[in-house]
């Protein structure tokens, strides 16, 4: 296991319970492999960096090798081209445990022609032993919701970010002890103390070789302070804070707003990319776009709810994250934003209703499933007046003249007037 000290942090958070929406959580405290995981596709033997280093950083934990391999340069889009369909898939506190499914995910997304975005957190290349060297705002030292690292899990989690990486997938941060509530939980944090949290997100990373005692292993291939550039905040709290302090340290992004499926925007000046408002199948609200939300709304705060009920669950998700990509892929063509986690919760049906997304999703033609960065990459190439008409058209909505009309250059047009599709109302309080 990463750690095995962990335990829930969070769970419902009301200030954000929308639409059937609820906060997401923290990993659970003992992760059990999900039903087969230990039959399932290992991912291939550990990876060296390339073949030759340029530049080892710090004590070699990371070194600079070069441009990122395996990842495509963004075009700006012609006169009457219709945008591609984006789709991210990203996974906060990404890991690799028992479970094995950081490198099970590789391989389906080598598979089905998929790079995500990986968001790591720090503690887990962290071993139990230095959990001193972290100090989260407005906590003691030594303290995280969600443990810190055991050697294996350090050495399998280095393993799986280095290979990742060189497949053109993003490592980004999900921070470090993954602490949420009101009482010294992130959205109570000053600009100041985010800050702090991201420095010391970053050094774990940086000093992972010394603090774990592995300095004859392959450094990761990055300058992780250029490749950090977003991230997603635990339990999706204190995001003005940290956009606030993340822009003044050369973030570009970031993950962790709501927004329901429309064509983003910038906030104090990083690309505010939501996880969105989708679909619940069968029922009268749109949930949140990420495991831990389809859960809630499912078997509540229990993880491991009805066995019967596993296998519809995992549909429902399914179900639900392809009705929210087939509106955008013939509307709007907004980019679709989904969230997971490592996590074997009612049974790893959710692990299951990713994988499946996957591969209907990615297949697809004028689709790409990119990280985040490749995404913000690609906003960045497009003509900003482009972007605001884009951004008026609503959820499942096409333009009005279609997409040959389009133009990348200009005033924009004026908004088109089809009827556009809202969420349904908000459930009762004892739904979900």
């Amino acid at each position: 296991m990463i750690a095995a000290t962990k335990k829930i942090a969070g769970g419902l958070v009301a200030t954000a319970l929308v639409l059937g929406v609820a906060a997401c959580g923290a990993p659970e405290a003992a992760r059990p492999p999900a039903p087969g995981a230990q039959n399932a596709k290992k991912g291939p033997a550990p990876e060296a960096a390339p073949g030759s280093v340029n530049r080892l950083i710090g004590d070699g934990s990371t070194a600079y090798t070069g441009s990122q391999p395996n990842v495509q340069k963004p075009q700006k889009l012609k006169p009457g081209e219709k945008p591609p369909q984006f789709v991210v898939f990203s996974w906060d506190g990404a890991g690799e445990d028992s479970q094995k499914l950081f490198s099970h995910f590789r391989e389906v997304g080598k598979k089905y022609n998929a790079r995500m975005t990986y968001f790591l957190s720090g503690v887990y290349l962290l071993p139990e032993d230095k959990r001193s060297l972290y100090t989260a705002p407005q906590h003691s030292a030594g303290r995280s919701d969600i443990g810190f690292g055991d050697p294996q899990g350090i050495r399998d989690t280095a393993t799986q970010v280095r290979a990742a990486w060189l497949e053109g997938n993003e490592i980004g941060t999900h921070f470090n002890g993954h602490f949420c509530g009101p009482e010294g939980g992130v959205g109570t944090w000053s600009v100041d103390e985010w800050k702090s949290e991201i420095k010391q997100a970053k050094s774990f990373v940086k000093n992972w070789k010394s603090n774990a005692g592995m300095k004859d292993l392959a450094p990761l291939p990055f300058d992780y302070d250029k490749e950090l550039i977003g991230a997603r905040t635990p339990c999706l709290e204190g995001q003005k804070n940290f956009m606030l302090a993340a822009k003044d340290l050369g973030f570009r992004y970031d993950s962790s707003g709501i927004s329901k499926q429309i064509w983003p925007k910038k906030t104090d000046g990083l690309w505010d990319l939501p996880l969105q408002l989708v679909p619940m199948p069968g029922r009268a609200f749109d949930t949140l776009s990420m495991d831990y939300n389809y859960m809630v709304n499912q078997s509540g705060t229990t993880s491991q709810g009805d066995p019967s009920q596993h296998q519809y669950w995992g549909d429902q998700m399914r179900d639900g994250l392809g009705e929210a990509f087939d509106r955008a892929y013939q509307g709007n063509r907004a980019p679709l934003i989904i969230g997971n986690h490592f996590e074997s919760w009612n049974g790893g049906t959710y692990m299951r209703a990713v994988e499946e997304s996957i591969k209907n999703m990615c297949t697809k033609p004028e689709v790409r499933c990119v990280p985040f960065r490749e995404l913000t990459d690609w906003l960045d190439a497009q003509d900003p007046k482009a972007l605001e008409w884009m951004r008026t058209l609503d959820v499942g909505e096409t333009p009005k003249a279609g997409w040959s009309k389009f133009l990348t250059a200009g005033p924009p047009p004026a908004p088109p007037s089809a009827a556009a599709v809202k969420p349904a109302a908000e459930p009762a309080a004892d739904e979900g």
